[in-house]
């Protein structure tokens, strides 16, 4: 592929932030943007020099300007989206949560291999130069025997919720709630580095059916790792790997990976390569990357990893008696 030619669905905070990357970086531009708002599509369209700004779905799939889609909707919608969007013939970008069950996942996974397109999860973390930092330093810490992780955001939205409102990220029919949104951080992060754990349950808040924070406890062999993820409340935002030699401690947390400290009983180094840049600038100029040299191998193998943390989700989800429709019984 010569250039990315991105369709977006959604006009939210985080796809200004991604299309201020698109901005930075070469080989990728904005072709055109879907909103059920004509109002906002058109703003957005203007700010970052669309051609096209479209209220009609199938009129926005059957641009041929467009050869990617970027999705950022409400989390239930992306499986629908996706799904049209790669029958279409074109590829995909989608945040996250990728679907909020992994079956849906799995069928979405088959459908783009099938049809030879990209379909790219949308999480910032694993496109980060302080993740392979991170990777390569583990080692030196030794054994590992526990791991923490919180990522607390007080969430404007709470306050409605609380007023009697019910906003989509809290809302069971759109597959909102905690654990599908700030937690899901911490859980990608210890399944991109040790896999899928051996069992998981999840304790939780719940407010009107729906989590607003929680704790994820992971069994794995031979440690123990804990994930707080908070939309009620905010804190220190960190992630911290122990070892028999030493440990690793991520400043803010999964989500940004700003700098990674790894301390043992010989030295205490500090590293990053990420300056004050927005992490999805990395997104963006990685995912750019790997699309123009046609690595498919590399976002096939992300699809991979991507159908375990769905699945850990799911798990501990219904687990813990959240239910979304779509679910099987």
């Amino acid at each position: 592929m010569k250039e990315i030619r991105l369709g977006t669905i959604g006009s939210g905070s985080i796809v200004h932030s991604v299309l201020d990357g698109v901005k930075a970086t070469d080989g990728i531009c904005l072709a055109a943007v879907y909103s059920r708002s004509r109002e906002k599509g058109e703003a957005l369209a203007r700010e970052y020099g669309a051609s096209n700004a479209y209220t009609d779905m199938d009129a926005f799939l059957g641009d041929e300007e467009i050869n990617f889609v970027y999705i950022a909707s409400p989390n239930l919608l992306h499986y629908e989206q996706t799904r049209k969007a790669l029958l279409a013939g074109k590829n995909v970008i989608c945040e996250k949560p990728f679907c909020t069950g992994v079956k849906y996942a799995a069928e979405l996974a088959a459908l783009a291999k099938e049809k030879g397109l990209f379909l790219v999860d949308a999480v910032p973390t694993s496109f980060l130069p302080n993740l392979e930092i991170l990777k390569r330093e583990l080692p030196k810490i030794g054994k590992i025997r526990l791991v923490q992780g919180n990522y607390s955001q007080y969430s404007n939205r709470y306050d409605l919720l609380l007023k009697g409102e019910l906003p989509n990220v809290f809302n069971p029919e759109y597959g909102g709630g905690c654990l599908m949104d700030i937690n899901f951080y911490n859980i990608y992060l210890n399944v991109l580095l040790f896999g899928k754990p051996r069992s998981a349950v999840y304790y939780l808040n719940l407010y009107r059916g729906i989590d607003t924070s929680g704790i994820v406890v992971m069994e794995y062999d031979g440690f123990v790792s804990e994930s707080a993820g908070a939309k009620d409340t905010w804190g220190e935002n960190f992630f911290q790997i122990e070892g028999e030699d030493g440990y690793i401690y991520i400043r803010d947390g999964s989500n940004g990976i700003r700098e990674v400290r790894v301390v043992t009983r010989e030295s205490d180094e500090t590293f990053n390569e990420q300056g004050d840049l927005d992490r999805r600038y990395f997104e963006v100029r990685n995912l750019t990357r790997m699309v123009l040299e046609d690595d498919y191998n590399a976002v096939y193998r992300r699809l991979d990893i991507m159908l375990d943390v769905m699945e850990v989700l799911e798990t501990v989800r219904r687990n813990a008696g959240i239910c979304f429709p779509g679910d099987e019984a």
